[in-house]
């Protein structure tokens, strides 16, 4: 079969060769560009687009538009043939349309218009159009190879849709393993404190027990504690959920270090007021991009790490300019971590068997603190020495 067009006729090698482009494609906009290119020379239009039906809506869009001859430079004023699109994907028949319009009047306002629909298994993706501005009309072959051109790319179209789905349907089912992870971890995290609250709680109100006033003060304050165990472990679950799930919202803007330093300082003191911080920062620092209540959410933790595992040790918090950002170190003289466990040390729920036993937490909080660092584009570390001491090492960039 020979296909005759306006130029030189296609040939099957021709067609062999558009069929080679398709299958060698890394998806179908990258093949629309190399055919079109490839089979102008036999087959003259001036704008090609390719349109998507919603199948729910049954709304078009434009998903591919090139003009490629005839009125260019003026392409923003040509017809683009959306009405013979959505003609075509609600008939799911080709469409031809020609000018009735004398040769007389500027070819730019005669164009015919070659809709063919894309569709696989029955079910239309959507409408590649071709127009051509002026003479000559679109011939009985140049049609055959639009309609084969349409098979070939319905084809890449569809595999991408499908790649689509799968990446949406993966999306889904991770987000249903966090749900399902959360829901199971939340339900087992809150029964200790839980259990505390109910049983002091309990055994306040016993009717046959009378309790003197500082006994029922102690009870109430492991009461309290645990409340604010339990709010603590509620909001590390929920920013870690919100983290995993992309979905913590980040108000990245200028921000001061040192001042959020400052203002965290203040605030550490009226809780833990014996504790010991010192601060050396660069003058004048850099400033850096992100947001300024995660960052300070960070340094808390990694200050109230410090005064857990390293009670009664100073800790210094020293900031530094570096190239393209600053970095944060928080150095205490504790016990250190040993090193069998310092790879695990940012890993959800993960805690020092050694001190876990004696010290309050949920294994959340340095997790919490490198999902937001990587939120911010930056790195965190740790080293440590048993007997010595830890160093973690914030880096933040000055833009992201």
């Amino acid at each position: 079969m020979k296909l005759a067009v306006q130029t030189s006729p296609l040939t099957f090698e021709d067609l062999y060769k558009v069929n080679q482009i398709v299958v060698q494609a890394k998806g179908w906009k990258s093949a629309v560009d190399e055919i079109a290119r490839f089979i102008r020379p036999h087959f003259i239009f001036d704008n090609l687009v390719i349109y998507f039906i919603d199948p729910n809506t049954k709304h078009i869009d434009t998903a591919y538009a090139r003009a490629m001859g005839r009125g260019k430079k003026a392409e923003a004023d040509v017809s683009w043939g959306e009405t013979v699109a959505a003609q075509v994907c609600n008939s799911g028949q080709m469409k031809l349309i020609e000018p009735d319009e004398p040769m007389t009047i500027d070819r730019l306002r005669r164009p015919y218009i070659l809709g063919v629909p894309l569709s696989r298994k029955k079910n239309i993706l959507g409408t590649i159009i071709f127009i051509r501005f002026g003479s000559p009309p679109f011939t009985e072959d140049q049609i055959e190879f639009a309609q084969f051109m349409a098979g070939e790319i319905s084809l890449l179209i569809d595999d991408d849709l499908r790649s689509e789905r799968l990446d949406e349907l993966e999306a889904q089912h991770h987000i249903f393993r966090l749900q399902e992870d959360f829901m199971s971890t939340l339900s087992h995290e809150i029964r200790t404190p839980l259990g505390f609250i109910k049983g002091y709680t309990t055994t306040l109100l016993r009717p046959d027990t009378s309790w003197d006033a500082h006994t029922q003060r102690e009870f109430l304050q492991i009461v309290d504690n645990e409340t604010d165990r339990l709010q603590e472990l509620i909001d590390d679950l929920l920013d870690s959920a919100r983290l995993q799930s992309g979905r913590m919202q980040m108000n990245f803007q200028v921000v001061r270090l040192d001042a959020v330093i400052n203002d965290l300082i203040m605030r550490m003191h009226l809780h833990q007021p014996d504790m010991v911080i010192n601060l050396d920062c660069d003058q004048p620092l850099n400033l850096i991009e992100g947001d300024p209540v995660r960052l300070a959410q960070v340094l808390q933790n990694l200050l109230n790490n410090a005064a857990k595992y390293a009670p009664g040790s100073e800790v210094w918090v020293n900031i530094r300019n570096i190239e393209n950002g600053a970095q944060i170190d928080v150095i205490d003289h504790g016990p250190g971590i040993p090193p069998q466990y310092v790879p695990y040390i940012f890993d959800r729920f993960f805690r020092n068997p050694e001190q876990a036993p004696n010290v309050h937490g949920n294994g959340l909080g340095l997790f919490i603190c490198k999902q937001i660092i990587e939120a911010h584009q930056g790195d965190i570390s740790v080293k440590s020495t048993p007997g010595v001491g830890s160093t973690f090492t914030v880096f933040l960039r000055d833009h992201i």
